[in-house]
């Protein structure tokens, strides 16, 4: 091919953007042998965290079918002290009944007035008296070992975040997936893949999925941090309902927290996607977070620069991937009449057939490469790599289409989803019905002011507190008022940018965030 391009006199058109493919494939040889060196978190002889006392699932929906008896059963394997389901009011009664037919002592229901996912997490977040929370979909089926390995993180005291690996439920109860359904699976074999190489290069993650992903609570329970995720706005006037988990994984980020994901069998979890053309609206979705997220990490808050630098790094790269992948069919374009022009004695013209298949056998092959690991569970899914071929395209051209329409924040596979702020929906008054089992939840700016509000609940979190406080000599002293008094020894979400709100109380005591 060198030898072709050079002859046409089109060597120096053609060789930067080889170069830009050798680099590509060289930072996927790079993911693979991260991946490949990963090694999880094993769960300690004697853990510190059991989650029949120490955690809470929190499944935030609005509506529940069969996959949801599937995955509420999983949890309950996992023996956690207790699921709490956050719906909207008009669907208490239906989830009330499915949560008495499965389990009426762990499993209880909470209601907002409206459907809003990020109200309804922080409705769960403050019904819980419990140091883990974990958020998880109502179609992700745990494993029985997940909780186990989750926890197993949070031995490290400046673990904030824990995410697993995911694979695909099919629909069908026949276990069949629909091509839409082998596409999610293939595009959760790369994720797989390059969460794990991060992880494992500097610790760092994109996204800690909203799936299941755990926290420890004394992180959400921080007004500040409440008030921001409730009030979150993109260009200072579209109320973004959907990307909850970017916002929590840039949190973590910004507040010196550690992040890890548990790409391990034992601690894997199994969704179901949609399995007609609807994914493709799913996947829009995700994009569109994706761009958002990606854009306030590396130019707003800028805070991954410094702590997951690969990690931006890959940000940086999936900003021009969808450009770089679009240039590929129009080279070959280019490269075909100008070779027809140029021809001579010493280079004869290929076909254009010929030109075309020598391309499109190429890309079939690379893109089945990078799926090997998904092969090896599922072989007969190899036929529909041509269609992961044209998903990538179409995919491309989405990605530049999701960047042009960022002010579109609607859920966009679900009717009944409110689209306005979180913070402002808190403030509708409930049905006078709806009074039994559930709590109000305001972010109001008076939640920040005083010792009152922390006073007057538990504060679960003794033994993080006691293992930071050791290191001044106060342990005595911290035993004493680790559940009367507001905690001190940690920044609990202070942001200048996103809440205006400063006092010395806020400030981290024992600093716990250097890397």
């Amino acid at each position: 091919m060198l030898y072709l391009t050079n002859d046409l006199g089109l060597l120096p058109f053609f060789l930067p953007l080889g170069l830009i493919g050798f680099y590509r494939y060289l930072w996927y040889a790079v993911k693979l042998l991260a991946w490949a060196v990963y090694q999880p978190v094993h769960p300690s002889s004697s853990p510190t965290y059991d989650s029949r006392k120490d955690v809470t699932i929190i499944v935030p929906t609005i509506d529940a079918g069969e996959e949801f008896r599937i995955a509420a059963r999983s949890w309950l394997a996992c023996k956690p002290k207790e699921i709490i389901i956050v719906t909207e009011t008009k669907m208490r009664k239906p989830l009330q009944s499915l949560a008495d037919d499965i389990d009426p002592v762990r499993i209880r229901v909470l209601t907002v007035p409206r459907a809003n996912k990020r109200l309804q997490m922080v409705e769960g977040i403050n019904a819980t008296t419990t140091e883990i929370i974990v958020f998880a979909d109502d179609d992700a089926i745990w494993k029985p070992t997940m909780l186990d390995y989750i926890l197993a993180c949070f031995e490290d005291l400046k673990m904030g975040g824990v995410g697993t690996s995911q694979t695909v439920h099919a629909v069908d109860p026949n276990g069949h997936q629909t091509v839409w359904e082998v596409l999610a699976g293939f595009r959760l074999t790369i994720r797989n893949i390059e969460i794990a190489a991060s992880t494992h290069i500097d610790g760092g993650v994109c996204c800690l999925s909203g799936r299941t992903a755990a926290y420890r609570s004394l992180i959400l329970k921080d007004p500040a941090f409440q008030y921001g995720f409730t009030n979150d706005l993109w260009l200072g006037k579209y109320p973004l309902n959907s990307g909850d988990d970017k916002y929590l994984t840039r949190w973590m980020v910004s507040h010196g927290w550690n992040t890890y994901i548990q790409v391990t069998p034992e601690a894997e979890l199994s969704s179901t996607f949609k399995d007609n053309w609807r994914f493709l609206k799913q996947v829009l979705r995700w994009t569109r977070n994706t761009w958002r997220s990606d854009f306030r990490s590396l130019f707003i808050e800028r805070h991954i620069w410094r702590r997951y630098p690969y990690v931006a790094f890959t940000m940086v790269d999936k900003l021009f991937n969808p450009f770089t992948l679009l240039v590929g069919p129009i080279l070959v374009i280019i490269f075909s009449t100008q070779q027809a022009r140029n021809a001579g004695d010493t280079n004869p013209p290929l076909p254009a057939w010929n030109i075309a298949i020598s391309y499109i056998v190429w890309l079939l092959l690379t893109r089945a490469f990078k799926l090997i690991p998904h092969f090896f569970k599922r072989p007969q899914d190899i036929i529909w790599v041509p269609a992961w071929l044209v998903f990538n395209y179409y995919f491309a051209v989405m990605k530049i289409y999701a960047l042009c329409t960022l002010h579109e924040v609607g859920w966009g596979t679900r009717a009944g989803v409110a689209t306005g702020l979180a913070a402002d929906i808190a403030k509708e008054k409930r049905e006078p019905s709806d009074t039994t089992g559930s709590s109000d939840t305001f972010i109001e700016m008076s939640h920040l002011e005083g010792d009152a509000d922390f006073n007057e609940r538990p504060f679960p979190h003794h033994r993080l507190s006691m293992a930071l406080s050791e290191d001044e000599g106060e342990p005595e002293e911290w035993q004493s008022s680790r559940r009367t008094t507001r905690p001190e020894s940690f920044d609990l979400g202070h942001d200048s940018r996103l809440f205006p709100y400063r006092s010395e109380s806020s400030q981290p005591r024992t600093n716990i965030y250097d890397p």
